[in-house]
């Protein structure tokens, strides 16, 4: 079975390992999805990620963040372009999550970049999803 939307699969295994305190989840390695957990690291939502081959197939192994009383860090990660309803914005209508807390990430004609840095350079594009 094809999967229809690969970022959303990636995005809510991502959220359910997390919300089952899991130390890990392998996601099948993809660039933009690659683009995506790099944004996350960057941010301080995951520990680490590594690249690794099982059974012939490329995955991401991506290590999930917690306090020291063992709650996560990530809180909620929300798809919010879907492949019926494609979400386009300019720089300076960039949505803010819980008023910067959070990160918006956005598709750009320079690459997947976080909200800050896109209304850095002053490019908008696509909203992937937006994380707190």
């Amino acid at each position: 079975m094809a999967i229809s939307d690969p970022v959303a699969d990636m995005l809510t295994k991502v959220r359910n390992a997390n919300q089952a305190k899991h130390e890990k989840v392998d996601v099948q390695t993809s660039n933009i999805k690659l683009q995506i957990i790099k944004i996350l690291k960057n941010e301080g939502y995951i520990k680490n990620f590594k690249k690794v081959t099982k059974n012939g197939f490329n995955y991401t192994r991506i290590f999930l963040k917690y306090d020291e009383a063992q709650n996560p860090v990530l809180h909620g990660i929300e798809r919010l372009s879907k492949p019926g309803r494609r979400v386009y914005t300019g720089y300076r209508k960039l949505p803010r999550i819980y008023n910067g807390y959070g990160v918006v990430i956005v598709s750009t004609s320079t690459g997947v970049l976080s909200g800050k840095k896109a209304a850095e350079l002053m490019v908008g594009g696509e909203l992937i999803c937006s994380v707190w």
